[in-house]
Protein backbone atom coordinates (compact mmCIF):
# COMPACT_ATOMS: atom_id res chain seq x y z
CA UNK A 1 0.00 0.00 0.00
CA UNK A 2 1.13 3.47 -0.79
CA UNK A 3 0.69 6.28 1.68
CA UNK A 4 -2.84 7.52 1.55
CA UNK A 5 -4.25 4.06 0.91
CA UNK A 6 -3.75 4.01 -2.88
CA UNK A 7 -2.39 0.90 -4.53
CA UNK A 8 -0.09 1.00 -7.56
CA UNK A 9 -0.76 -1.48 -10.30
CA UNK A 10 1.91 -4.06 -11.15
CA UNK A 11 2.38 -2.47 -14.56
CA UNK A 12 3.16 0.87 -12.99
CA UNK A 13 5.62 -0.69 -10.50
CA UNK A 14 7.38 -2.51 -13.32
CA UNK A 15 7.56 0.67 -15.43
CA UNK A 16 8.93 2.69 -12.49
CA UNK A 17 11.59 0.05 -11.84
CA UNK A 18 12.58 0.03 -15.50
CA UNK A 19 12.89 3.80 -15.58
CA UNK A 20 14.94 3.96 -12.38
CA UNK A 21 17.15 1.10 -13.60
CA UNK A 22 17.62 2.88 -16.94
CA UNK A 23 18.53 6.14 -15.21
CA UNK A 24 21.02 4.32 -13.01
CA UNK A 25 22.61 2.73 -16.09
CA UNK A 26 22.79 6.11 -17.84
CA UNK A 27 24.46 7.63 -14.77
CA UNK A 28 26.94 4.75 -14.60
CA UNK A 29 27.72 4.98 -18.31
CA UNK A 30 28.27 8.74 -18.14
CA UNK A 31 30.58 8.40 -15.15
CA UNK A 32 32.57 5.70 -16.96
CA UNK A 33 32.68 7.84 -20.07
CA UNK A 34 34.17 10.62 -17.97
CA UNK A 35 36.88 8.23 -16.77
CA UNK A 36 37.65 7.10 -20.29
CA UNK A 37 37.80 10.67 -21.54
CA UNK A 38 40.13 11.67 -18.73
CA UNK A 39 42.50 8.78 -19.40
CA UNK A 40 42.76 9.43 -23.14
CA UNK A 41 45.27 12.18 -22.38
CA UNK A 42 47.79 9.40 -21.84
CA UNK A 43 47.38 8.39 -25.47
CA UNK A 44 48.64 11.80 -26.59
CA UNK A 45 52.16 10.97 -25.42
CA UNK A 46 54.69 10.31 -28.19
CA UNK A 47 54.30 6.85 -29.62
CA UNK A 48 57.00 4.56 -30.93
CA UNK A 49 57.53 4.43 -34.63
CA UNK A 50 56.64 1.06 -36.07
CA UNK A 51 60.21 0.49 -37.24
CA UNK A 52 61.62 0.80 -33.71
CA UNK A 53 59.44 -1.86 -32.14
CA UNK A 54 61.31 -5.11 -31.63
CA UNK A 55 59.72 -8.31 -32.74
CA UNK A 56 59.07 -10.76 -29.97
CA UNK A 57 61.72 -13.24 -31.13
CA UNK A 58 64.42 -10.55 -31.12
CA UNK A 59 63.35 -9.30 -27.70
CA UNK A 60 63.34 -12.83 -26.30
CA UNK A 61 66.80 -13.51 -27.76
CA UNK A 62 68.18 -10.36 -26.13
CA UNK A 63 66.67 -11.24 -22.77
CA UNK A 64 68.02 -14.77 -22.99
CA UNK A 65 71.49 -13.44 -23.83
CA UNK A 66 71.46 -11.54 -20.54
CA UNK A 67 70.81 -14.71 -18.52
CA UNK A 68 73.58 -16.90 -17.19
CA UNK A 69 73.47 -20.71 -17.03
CA UNK A 70 71.47 -20.69 -13.78
CA UNK A 71 68.69 -18.67 -15.42
CA UNK A 72 69.35 -15.53 -13.37
CA UNK A 73 69.72 -12.25 -15.20
CA UNK A 74 73.29 -11.10 -15.55
CA UNK A 75 74.65 -7.67 -16.33
CA UNK A 76 76.16 -6.96 -19.73
CA UNK A 77 79.96 -7.10 -19.73
CA UNK A 78 80.47 -4.47 -22.43
CA UNK A 79 78.42 -1.59 -23.77
CA UNK A 80 78.88 0.33 -27.01
CA UNK A 81 76.97 3.34 -28.20
CA UNK A 82 76.47 7.06 -27.83
CA UNK A 83 77.08 8.77 -24.50
CA UNK A 84 76.08 12.24 -23.41
CA UNK A 85 76.71 14.18 -20.23
CA UNK A 86 74.70 16.20 -17.74
CA UNK A 87 75.65 18.76 -15.14
CA UNK A 88 72.42 19.78 -13.45
CA UNK A 89 70.48 18.11 -10.69
CA UNK A 90 70.21 17.87 -6.93
CA UNK A 91 69.78 14.16 -6.31
CA UNK A 92 70.38 11.04 -8.34
CA UNK A 93 68.27 7.88 -8.44
CA UNK A 94 70.45 6.14 -5.84
CA UNK A 95 69.56 8.91 -3.37
CA UNK A 96 73.02 10.50 -3.30
CA UNK A 97 73.63 14.17 -3.87
CA UNK A 98 74.63 14.87 -7.48
CA UNK A 99 78.24 16.00 -7.92
CA UNK A 100 78.74 17.34 -11.45
CA UNK A 101 82.53 17.09 -11.11
CA UNK A 102 82.45 13.50 -9.87
CA UNK A 103 83.27 10.47 -11.98
CA UNK A 104 79.77 9.01 -12.13
CA UNK A 105 77.33 7.90 -14.81
CA UNK A 106 73.72 6.93 -15.39
CA UNK A 107 72.67 3.65 -17.01
CA UNK A 108 69.21 2.15 -17.46
CA UNK A 109 69.81 -1.30 -15.96
CA UNK A 110 73.25 -1.67 -14.36
CA UNK A 111 73.07 -1.89 -10.56
CA UNK A 112 74.04 1.15 -8.50
CA UNK A 113 77.68 1.03 -7.45
CA UNK A 114 78.80 -0.84 -10.57
CA UNK A 115 82.15 0.45 -11.78
CA UNK A 116 82.74 0.61 -15.52
CA UNK A 117 85.66 1.73 -17.67
CA UNK A 118 84.41 4.10 -20.35
CA UNK A 119 86.72 4.79 -23.27
CA UNK A 120 86.40 7.11 -26.23
CA UNK A 121 87.97 5.61 -29.37
CA UNK A 122 88.20 9.06 -30.97
CA UNK A 123 90.35 10.63 -28.24
CA UNK A 124 91.93 7.39 -26.96
CA UNK A 125 91.02 8.43 -23.39
CA UNK A 126 89.34 6.32 -20.75
CA UNK A 127 87.91 6.88 -17.29
CA UNK A 128 86.48 4.63 -14.57
CA UNK A 129 83.03 5.76 -13.43
CA UNK A 130 80.50 4.50 -10.89
CA UNK A 131 76.84 4.00 -11.82
CA UNK A 132 74.68 6.03 -9.42
CA UNK A 133 71.75 7.19 -11.54
CA UNK A 134 69.16 5.97 -14.07
CA UNK A 135 69.08 7.13 -17.65
CA UNK A 136 69.67 8.23 -20.32
CA UNK A 137 66.10 8.79 -21.34
CA UNK A 138 66.89 9.69 -24.94
CA UNK A 139 66.55 6.93 -27.51
CA UNK A 140 69.85 5.79 -28.97
CA UNK A 141 72.04 6.73 -26.00
CA UNK A 142 73.60 4.18 -23.66
CA UNK A 143 75.21 6.31 -20.92
CA UNK A 144 74.79 9.71 -19.31
CA UNK A 145 78.11 10.80 -17.87
CA UNK A 146 78.67 13.44 -15.22
CA UNK A 147 80.44 16.60 -16.36
CA UNK A 148 83.67 15.48 -14.68
CA UNK A 149 83.66 12.17 -16.55
CA UNK A 150 82.86 13.93 -19.84
CA UNK A 151 85.80 16.28 -19.29
CA UNK A 152 88.10 13.35 -18.60
CA UNK A 153 87.04 11.75 -21.90
CA UNK A 154 87.09 14.96 -23.91
CA UNK A 155 83.35 14.88 -24.62
CA UNK A 156 82.57 18.23 -23.04
CA UNK A 157 83.00 20.30 -26.18
CA UNK A 158 81.21 17.78 -28.44
CA UNK A 159 78.32 17.02 -26.09
CA UNK A 160 77.89 13.51 -27.51
CA UNK A 161 80.30 10.81 -28.50
CA UNK A 162 80.58 7.12 -29.30
CA UNK A 163 82.03 5.20 -26.37
CA UNK A 164 82.97 1.69 -25.40
CA UNK A 165 82.33 0.69 -21.78
CA UNK A 166 83.20 -2.51 -19.96
CA UNK A 167 82.05 -3.60 -16.53
CA UNK A 168 84.90 -4.03 -14.07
Amino acid sequence: MRPGGLRMSNERVTATRRISTGLALVALASSLAGCVTASTNVATAPTRAAGNVQTSSVAVARRMALRDSSGARSTPRSIEGVASYYWQGKRVASGARFNPNGLTAAHRTLPFGTRIRVSDPKTQRSVIVTINDRGPFVRGRVLDLSLGAARALGLESRGLGRVHAEVL
